[in-house]
């Protein structure tokens, strides 16, 4: 499946919309083949706990980008080099997690982009904890399924809706 490879760099998002870009303030770390990534959002919110995370990949994820609140707990990963195999697959545009993933190294083959908070060995839980939202809230913002996502090396940005050409 073809990813849209337009790189958009979100300084030049925050230059047009200094009063409505939303600026998240953790300083994730990149992961994946890129380091840029944009799209329509879609929520998950979890605690150390993955289960239900393939059936949403497995929906389909182009122009998408799946936005997971881990709690930032660094205790067990959200994600691993073959979920995140199974994501790309799926069409998805890139993955946030405010948690942890494992199997770094799997990722660099994959050419979407992955932020995450850090890296663990420890798998996840699955006690069916994890749960769709309309909308999830860390570093200082909320983001709301449905919104436009626009990543890159500096930060990760959210507008109500998309604006670049």
């Amino acid at each position: 499946m073809a990813r849209d490879t337009v790189i958009i760099r979100t300084a030049d998002i925050c230059d047009d919309h200094r009063d409505d870009a939303r600026i998240c303030e953790i300083q994730f770390r990149d992961v994946g083949g890129r380091n840029h990534f944009h799209g329509d959002v879609v929520c998950l919110s979890t605690y150390e706990d993955n289960s239900g995370l393939r059936a949403v990949l497995a929906e389909g994820g182009a122009g998408k980008v799946l936005v997971v609140d881990g709690r930032g707990s660094l205790r067990r990963a959200l994600c691993g080099g073959n979920i995140a195999k199974e994501a790309f697959d799926f069409g998805w545009e890139g993955l946030v997690f405010n948690g942890a993933i494992r199997d770094s190294h799997e990722f660099d083959v994959l050419d979407f982009g992955v932020k995450t908070v850090g890296l663990t060995a420890m798998p996840p839980r699955h006690e069916r904890d994890m749960k769709r939202e309309a909308f999830v809230s860390f570093g200082g913002i909320c983001i709301n399924t449905g919104d436009y996502l626009y990543a890159d090396q500096d930060c990760l940005i959210v507008l109500d809706k998309p604006d670049h050409d």
